[in-house]
């Protein structure tokens, strides 16, 4: 049986700060971490979680809390320059502020750098914060994000990503064991052009990944379809690679909140399904707990799911 999705085990605390990074004139990288308290679980694996356009290291609270009351030192990280800056304080609503504010390519790297620079300064702050550094293992290190974040997870773990010349180029860390990408993000056109084949782009990504959409996880800033988050799945390299698709599940399922979008009536049952397997997968990956890895492999996820997701394999390509 899975855990109980609304239970958190442990007791759960929060220690927010910000990292600088010196090499890039100062540029703050804020954190908020979660760590489970009082609990014999021996040294935990730690999860990077990447926010979407827009958003902050508040996002998804619902799932850091939950994953890391079960054992996970979770560290929320926040980009500036593609987070809650572009819209506050200006008039309008956000989405629509967000909609019209350009993103340049200097902006979505330094979003990408953030990442290998929080796991680089991760070791000193560990040291210094003995309350939550005494079990952190950062041996085990997972990957994931929701919508600029899930496209932030699938770089960071191999897809290549288009230089300002249009050669391809890889921001690939190899520390990480395990990834989610939640609302993944297709490659943009440019990356995809001069007969470059879905392979050359997403082949890299060479590591177990979950990725998790929803059959209306259209972007609500326009330019994805709920299919093509399907397409990093389809062509990812080497590594299990999982897919999940939400039955109505839509884009802010994943991100804790609705901005513009008005409540869903299976919003409690998707945020369940979200939590439940993402746990499994990080306990499979990360912990190398076979009875996660059999309960994603079998029948009971599905059972567990039942028409409320659909699960897919890439090892057994019929079920998709």
């Amino acid at each position: 049986m899975p855990p109980d999705p609304g239970h958190e085990p442990h007791k759960i605390m929060i220690k927010r700060g910000a990292f600088t990074d010196a090499a890039r004139c100062g540029r703050s990288v804020p954190y908020k971490i979660y760590y489970p308290v009082a609990h014999n679980l021996g040294t935990l694996p730690v999860i990077i979680w990447s926010h979407g356009l827009g958003g902050t290291a508040d996002g998804a609270a619902f799932l850091g809390r939950f994953v890391s009351s079960h054992g996970y030192v979770v560290v929320n990280i926040q980009h500036a320059g593609t987070d809650s800056s572009i819209w506050e304080g200006k008039p309008g609503h956000p989405w629509d502020v967000i909609r019209a504010t350009p993103i340049t390519r200097e902006n979505t790297v330094n979003r990408f750098l953030d990442v290998p620079f929080a796991l680089d300064a991760l070791p000193k702050w560990r040291d210094e914060t003995p309350e939550i550094g005494e079990h952190m293992d950062l041996s085990r290190l997972g990957m994931s994000g929701h919508s600029f974040g899930a496209l932030t997870t699938q770089v960071l773990c191999g897809q290549a990503f288009p230089a300002a010349d249009g050669r391809l180029e890889s921001f690939r860390d190899g520390r990480f064991s395990a990834a989610i990408a939640y609302s993944p993000i297709p490659a943009h056109d440019g990356a995809t052009g001069a007969g470059r084949s879905p392979d050359d782009i997403y082949g890299g990504i060479n590591i177990p990944m979950l990725h998790m959409t929803g059959t209306d996880d259209v972007s609500p800033l326009g330019g994805v379809t709920a299919t093509q988050r399907e397409e990093p799945f389809r062509h990812a390299g080497a590594g299990s690679q999982r897919l999940v698709v939400l039955e109505g599940g839509d884009h802010m399922v994943f991100a804790g909140s609705r901005g513009k979008l008005g409540e869903h009536p299976l919003r409690a049952r998707h945020e369940e399904i979200v939590k439940i397997i993402s746990l499994a997968f990080w306990d499979a990956c990360l912990r190398g707990d076979p009875a996660a890895e059999e309960w994603l492999e079998g029948a009971r996820v599905r059972d567990f799911c039942g028409g409320d997701a659909r699960i897919a394999l890439r090892a057994r390509p019929a079920d998709f």
